[in-house]
């Protein structure tokens, strides 16, 4: 099969989040590279990133605190200065290549108005884990993915930066996967044996993608 459709995940795939949880030190009260290095060592030990949270701030509700943040004035919040800089250009190779577009991700429904205001013209379908009420690495998030996507599973590549959400999860679902190599996830999981043997591609940009799709694809004929 050839691959017909490209879903990109949100955070450290299109999204650099360094601004995002330099906020969250803030709301905690903690020094940002603080925060950051417990950011790091939790997701190297293999546990769940929200666990950082409970190092600082014991029964912490990120639910709960996004609420806090947005009555205080004080919502989650990503624009375009955001993006890294080889969104904009992949998305436009890829859709003249003739590729279908999505963008699916574990994002609020916030986050997800921001995500129409940013991309409503770029990509083909934008969704979100609170839309489908599944979060990845749940199967059912990909099961929604399959059911949006106008093309077989097979004909799916799904874009992201984590073995455990995005790969393997996807592979499962049986769609090709490529990994991106930036955020602190990608990073820490790039020489595992994972990481080099689930996804179909291993990219350091988004501008690696035209080229090898059409590579595959013209080795499959």
């Amino acid at each position: 099969m050839t691959i017909r459709a490209v879903v990109f995940d949100v955070g450290e795939c299109l999204v650099d989040e360094t601004r995002e949880y330099g906020t969250w030190a803030d709301w905690l009260g903690v020094p940002r590279h603080t925060f950051a290095a417990m950011f790091g060592a939790v997701i190297a030990q293999g546990r769940d990133y929200r666990d950082t949270f409970q190092v600082f701030q014991p029964g912490f509700d990120l639910y709960e605190q996004r609420e806090a943040r947005a009555a205080a004035g004080q919502p989650e919040h990503f624009d375009e200065g955001d993006l890294y800089a080889d969104v904009r250009p992949a998305l436009a190779q890829l859709r003249a290549d003739g590729l279908w577009l999505g963008i699916a991700g574990n994002q609020t429904v916030r986050a997800g108005k921001i995500l129409r205001e940013l991309f409503a013209s770029d990509v083909d379908l934008i969704g979100t884990s609170d839309d489908w009420g599944a979060s990845k690495p749940d199967p059912e998030f990909f099961v929604r993915v399959a059911k949006v996507v106008p093309f077989a599973p097979d004909e799916i590549l799904y874009v992201g930066d984590r073995v455990d959400n995005d790969l393997r999860p996807a592979a499962a679902a049986g769609m090709h996967s490529a990994l991106i190599r930036r955020g602190p996830w990608a990073t820490v999981q790039w020489e595992t044996e994972e990481a080099k043997a689930l996804p179909t591609f291993r990219v350091g940009s988004l501008l690696d993608l035209p080229r090898r799709i059409k590579e595959f694809n013209g080795s499959a004929r």
